[in-house]
């Protein structure tokens, strides 16, 4: 609906602690949400923590805790992201909330009074890891590629299917429909082609006797959900699904974010659940890549996970933010290095940005400046709203940073110290409106420091202190 914009995150697992791969998705659907309120939309911006499944089980056992109790001691650190992280999400949705199972269960009885799903007995090989089925083709000698130091369950019962295959043909209309449902383009083609080659029924339930950490199965006391048949729906739970209409209707459908290893979960499974259900297809999915740590896959074996929370106190929120939306391709896998965030930190922060706005408070509050705040609208150009849209965060920054540094330029160029003080006057008042343009569009992206500047740049200046000290 015009006017409303929903976006939304994965839900993480809540089997470790928060790591930089979800901070960059947090931030980048942050800009998205933010960049959306500044056009005048009314934002619902959706995160929370995935809690139900074999996985958390498991962890929870090992751990000898509740597994309740296990998973508010890891939820509350997702949650904490949203300080950390300068995060405006509205809504933080946990799957095991009482509202959330009673729309997991809603939405089953859904599916099933389509006649989408049907009990039957099966054995498979079961990745705990990836929490999801693997067939003999996806195997890499015999162990999941994601997780290939976990071994494989065999799983032998009987459980509840969804008729997955039902909606091969449905999908592949909905994908030749819509050309800009998913982006990149590239993993576009993937899901194509993955739902081209056959779609095959997947179990929605497990044994509650072997597995009993999930939402019941309504009119089942004996099978729990499958736990992303469970998770999934929180796209809409969070939204008040099926009892609060009106703003389901408002903001249905979102706008999704996922990483590589998301695709078929947020782009076939989700999609056909909807078809089953009756209700929209999600508006559009972006995919991202992973990221990497100085050029290796990061791995709690190999002690090179890197934790969100410590690199915020090192370099700071927007730091961090920048870092992460500048740097690292938004489709492709990308790099973190504390050596290159150290240079980016000193030259494009300290140097250029932070530089910049030390000069111009500095030289007007010696001229005693007062400054008129003006009506800005530049980031409404369609051009704007186009990059946005296609997730280029930082082709947008790159343009944001030409125009920093073409003002630096100005500056260096024009020598306003050498100048008499009506001349000077009249260059800072043209310099301060260009800064303020500048802060406009940085907000999205870097909220506290642009806040911090426009503060610093209305009615008497004084010299504002270094933005970012050098490291």
């Amino acid at each position: 609906m015009k006017n409303h914009y929903y976006i939304t995150t994965t839900l993480p697992y809540v089997n470790a602690k928060p790591h930089i791969g979800f901070a960059m998705e947090l931030i980048r659907a942050d800009v998205l949400a933010r960049f959306h309120k500044s056009l005048g939309e009314k934002i619902v911006f959706n995160t929370g923590t995935d809690e139900h499944g074999q996985k958390i089980y498991q962890n929870a056992l090992n751990a000898k805790k509740d597994p309740q109790a296990y998973c508010d001691f890891y939820a509350a650190q997702f949650a904490d992201l949203k300080k950390a992280l300068n995060i405006s999400n509205t809504n933080f949705i946990r799957t095991t909330d009482k509202d959330h199972i009673k729309s997991a269960q809603a939405f089953w009885k859904k599916v099933a009074a389509n006649g989408d799903i049907y009990k039957a007995k099966y054995q498979t090989n079961y990745c705990v890891g990836c929490e999801l089925e693997k067939t003999d083709s996806e195997l890499v000698d015999g162990r999941c590629p994601i997780h290939p130091n976990r071994q494989l369950e065999k799983i032998e019962e009987e459980n509840y299917f969804f008729k997955f295959s039902k909606y091969q043909k449905p999908l592949l209309d909905f994908y030749e429909k819509n050309p800009d449902f998913l982006l990149p383009e590239f993993r576009y083609r993937e899901i194509k082609n993955f739902v081209r080659s056959g779609l095959k029924d997947f179990s929605i339930s497990r044994l509650r006797s072997k597995m009993p950490w999930g939402i019941p199965v309504p009119n089942d006391p004996q099978q729990v959900m499958y736990v992303w048949f469970d998770a999934l729906v929180n796209y809409i739970s969070t939204l008040g699904w099926p009892e609060n209409e009106k703003n389901f209707n408002n903001f249905w459908p979102g706008v999704q974010i996922g990483g590589k290893d998301n695709l078929r979960q947020q782009s076939a499974m989700w999609q056909a659940m909807l078809m089953s259900a009756g209700l929209p297809n999600s508006k559009k999915i972006y995919i991202e890549g992973f990221i990497t740590a100085n050029g290796q896959k990061m791995s709690k074996s190999l002690g090179n996970v890197i934790d969100p929370f410590i690199l915020v106190k090192k370099f700071g929120t927007d730091p961090v933010r920048y870092y992460l939306l500048r740097e690292v391709p938004s489709f492709e896998d990308g790099n973190y290095s504390q050596k290159r965030m150290l240079e980016i930190y000193n030259s494009d922060l300290a140097n250029e940005l932070g530089n910049l706005v030390s000069r111009l408070t500095n030289l007007a509050e010696k001229d005693n400046l007062t400054i008129i705040p003006h009506q800005i609208n530049e980031i409404n150009s369609t051009k704007t709203i186009q990059l946005f849209n296609n997730f280029q965060f930082s082709l947008i920054l790159e343009e944001i940073w030409n125009q920093i540094k073409q003002l630096n330029k100005q500056i260096n160029d024009f020598s306003p110290w050498n100048k008499k003080p009506e001349e000077r006057k009249e260059f800072l008042l043209q310099c301060f409106k260009t800064l303020e343009s500048i802060t406009y569009q940085l907000q999205a992206f870097l909220p506290e420091t642009a806040e911090k500047i426009v503060k610093s740049t209305q009615g008497k200046i004084k010299k504002l202190l270094p933005l970012f000290p050098r490291l």
